[in-house]
């Protein structure tokens, strides 16, 4: 990137104060009102097409992004046949007091490379478990926390967005071209994105910096920047005995249960005492300095990072006692969480609800598997295997069969450029009064991997909302508003750092 020609000095209490008024005023109100639409993303939804869901929160969310007027931006909403839409916005670079330049991708002009900002509009399912006060649909802002379905993850990305580049605007700062690309199959998979960016590219210009709001913070103290996330392998694992129930009774001890075969090929996968998963191949090295930055990390979080779930507890002999988890010590919980293989089971077919549960050994047993990868495991290699190791010599020559799969490999991010690193410790400080730290990620954003092929050279930052219990894909997901804001702040800081670097 190229010095500028002149910048105007970054207040930067400024700006802080200008996106709190952004967020108290107007923000929060406009994601209550997404929160309140059902825009489920098309694996839970196919029919969301019909529903309009989908293309209310994106109009909505375009129509809010025009009325803010921020100078010499531009937003359409664009959409390929068969495709979910996308939100394509773009700023051209200012060199501050002077007039816009670079009004092509092709020219960035003076202030650097073009900034690409990324977030997502659909939504998880409802789940179950919500508070009596709470709910998915039913937005509720309680003590600077915004409760309901997608406010964190990641529906706030639009708005705050639009808010940072409007208060570098407002202090006539230096900034470089900006294009922004916000999604609806996020939750999805991210299927209907790569076709977008291949139909964009030319438009997305020479990016160097990715600006990406769908992660989250080791705590609401400091600005956190992702630096790995895990992949993911995910299928149907359904085993099959027989054409039709039949009486247990007749039944149990002839033919085999469809549970127990299915925990039988599990045994192949995962060691169910420890949690271990046993192919190599699901394994990967760490690099050294991620570890290095997980052990700065473990320091600054200490048991806060297995303390933050919501554990159940038993009852004891009149005392209560709380679940355990996997590990206590804060390193090798970083790391498990991070770059280990782990599997989920979320979602079980064949088993009738309790109430309905009669004497009858059911035909089948259906498992939906979620195995998350290290961020260096390729995924589609990693299916592959997950289906040849489960569905290969089935115990008494049960139907098996591993289908539905989806895949998304994980992400490294690359070495941090020194104008970079410095441009978030600035930013963390003024905006926090903390340095900032360096955390990886569980999730899976299958953008950054994308992104990180096709601009090989682009500065990550990878940032969120989603810290300590805010719960995103659960019950009772909040988005730290406070946080948010101050988030906001230092996105804009960035941005402005960027048209100064080297």
């Amino acid at each position: 990137m190229n010095a500028p020609v002149s910048t105007s000095i970054l207040n930067a209490p400024q700006i802080l104060s200008q996106v709190s008024s952004a967020w108290d005023d107007d923000i929060v109100g406009q994601l209550e009102r997404y929160i309140a639409i059902p825009a489920k993303s098309p694996m839970f939804d196919p029919d969301w097409a019909q529903h309009g869901y989908i293309d209310t929160v994106v109009r909505n969310a375009c129509e809010w992004v025009q009325a803010q007027k921020v100078a010499g931006l531009s937003i359409e909403i664009i959409r390929l046949p068969g495709r979910t839409p996308v939100l394509f916005f773009e700023v051209a670079a200012s060199q501050g007091d002077t007039e816009n330049i670079a009004t092509s991708p092709g020219n960035t002009g003076a202030v650097g490379q073009t900034v690409m900002m990324y977030g997502h509009l659909d939504k998880q399912p409802e789940f179950t478990g919500w508070r009596a006060d709470l709910g998915p649909w039913t937005p509720k802002y309680l003590e600077g926390k915004l409760y309901g379905r997608g406010g964190a993850d990641d529906g706030y990305a639009i708005y705050a967005a639009i808010a940072a580049i409007q208060a570098l605007k407002t202090q006539k700062a230096a900034h470089p071209r900006v294009v922004g690309l916000i999604e609806t199959c996020e939750e999805s998979g991210s299927y209907d994105l790569l076709p977008y960016i291949d139909a964009l590219k030319t438009r997305l210009g020479d990016v160097g910096l990715v600006i990406c709001l769908d992660s989250g913070a080791g705590n609401y103290d400091q600005l956190w920047l992702t630096n790995s996330l895990r992949g993911m392998a995910s299928g149907v694992l359904k085993v099959e005995v027989l054409t039709e129930g039949v009486h247990s009774g007749d039944a149990s001890g002839l033919v085999p249960s469809s549970f127990r075969i299915l925990r039988h090929l599990l045994d192949r996968l995962e060691d169910s005492a420890s949690g271990r998963l046993l192919p190599a191949q699901f394994h990967c090295e760490v690099p050294p300095d991620r570890w290095a930055q997980a052990k700065a990390t473990a320091t600054i979080l200490g048991d806060e990072i297995y303390k933050r779930f919501p554990w159940a507890h038993a009852d004891c002999g009149g005392s209560s006692q709380s679940m355990l988890p996997t590990t206590t010590d804060p390193l090798q919980a970083l790391l498990n969480r991070t770059w280990l293989p782990t599997l989920s089971v979320t979602g079980v077919e064949g088993l009738p609800d309790l109430q309905n549960a009669g004497n009858v050994l059911r035909p089948y047993t259906a498992f939906k598997l979620s195995l998350r990868l290290p961020p260096l495991v390729d995924s589609a290699q990693a299916v592959a295997d997950l289906k040849t190791l489960l569905e290969d010599n089935a115990p008494y020559q049960a139907k098996v069969t591993f289908d539905h799969a989806a895949s998304a490999t994980g992400w490294n991010a690359p070495s941090t450029a020194p104008w970079f690193e410095q441009a978030l410790s600035a930013a963390s400080q003024s905006c926090f009064g903390a340095p900032c730290g360096y955390i990886g990620q569980g999730g899976t954003i299958p953008l950054m991997n994308m992104l990180s092929m096709g601009f090989p050279n682009a500065q990550m930052m990878v940032c969120g909302v989603l810290g300590p219990k805010s719960n995103a894909h659960g019950p009772n997901e909040f988005l730290h508003v406070p946080y948010a804001k101050k988030l906001t702040a230092a996105v804009a800081q960035v941005m402005a750092a960027a048209a100064k670097a080297p």
